[in-house]
């Protein structure tokens, strides 16, 4: 029996599945976080993600540990090419990296054209059409990120933040305490910068203000909605660079689990890139590095 392995290695965890040359799946692991942000050169975070992630699906699927593959194909959040922190052992003839975005769009369009935006903890955007292919957004928390959890949270917590400066208020600053535990705002900034408070656990005060939004008034929703016309930005981008006058668009990541935030997403498409067609993906990212690692293994 041929295995394949598929990898989606994100910022707040990695999954992994494990097929046979029939494609059928015969198990699923799950790990933690795989991304270098924070992490020494030698760290073993990246290694560790991985190879827990493949030692649970092989563990599900009532394999032997040391089973060898035939190929595997991972997506990084964040990879450029080069592996940060100390390589994973991985049993496999072929074991290929890719950005994240890469594998959401093959499952998202099973290796055809069109555009994958991806609003999880950090957001991006990528495209292939005519032979081209073109990544836009993608910048990380500092630089960029836009529509994202962490940049939904982190644009709110500036502003209620601003506006205590002016001896103002929000009816956002106590659901805001109440979610990280904190007693005043300036608890919850020290937090952050002593490490108290992570990247992963800023960006899950977006579900909150989520919920907030869709069920509260217009100060409830003003910065969630205005993040969901960020994405707008992405895709007009990346058709423009493209050369697509019209391409079909998948929404993908956790942001998108709210109907409130995809609607608003929506529109902002329609508005400013009147040429995308928002279409469901059809399978999930970890069906998409399942489906390259079937294409490695077939040769170009």
């Amino acid at each position: 029996m041929k295995l394949f392995a598929g990898i989606d290695g994100g910022q707040s965890s990695t999954e992994a599945v494990v097929a046979d040359e029939r494609k059928t799946i015969l198990g699923r692991g799950v790990a933690g976080p795989c991304d270098h942000v924070g992490q020494a050169p030698d760290s073993p975070r990246f290694a560790r993600a991985l190879e827990e992630a493949i030692a649970g699906a092989l563990d599900d699927a009532k394999l032997p540990a040391d089973s060898p593959f035939e190929a595997i194909v991972a997506g990084i959040s964040g990879y450029e090419g080069e592996i940060h922190g100390l390589p994973p052992k991985l049993n496999a003839r072929r074991v290929t990296f890719l950005h994240d975005s890469h594998i959401a769009h093959a499952g998202a369009f099973e290796l055809g054209d069109g555009i994958v935006v991806i609003a999880g903890t950090g957001s991006v955007a990528y495209g292939r059409a005519n032979g081209k292919d073109v990544l836009v957004g993608g910048w990380g928390y500092l630089f960029g990120d836009w529509g994202s959890a962490f940049s939904t949270a982190l644009h709110t917590l500036q502003v209620l933040m601003r506006l205590e400066d002016e001896g103002a208020t929000s009816v956002l600053t106590e659901p805001a305490l109440r979610f990280f535990k904190r007693s005043s705002l300036r608890e919850i900034a020290r937090a952050f910068y002593t490490g108290e408070i992570d990247r992963v656990e800023l960006a899950r005060f977006a579900t909150e203000l989520l919920r907030l939004a869709e069920t509260g008034g217009k100060e409830e929703g003003g910065i969630p909605y205005t993040e969901s016309f960020a994405i707008s930005h992405l895709v007009e981008s990346c058709a423009r660079r493209l050369g697509v006058a019209r391409v079909e668009v998948a929404l993908c990541g956790g942001m998108f689990a709210s109907e409130w935030y995809r609607n608003g997403a929506i529109q902002g498409i329609h508005k400013y890139a009147p040429g995308a067609v928002v279409v469901p993906a059809k399978h999930d990212a970890l069906t998409g590095a399942l489906l390259l690692a079937y294409k490695e293994e077939a040769g170009p």
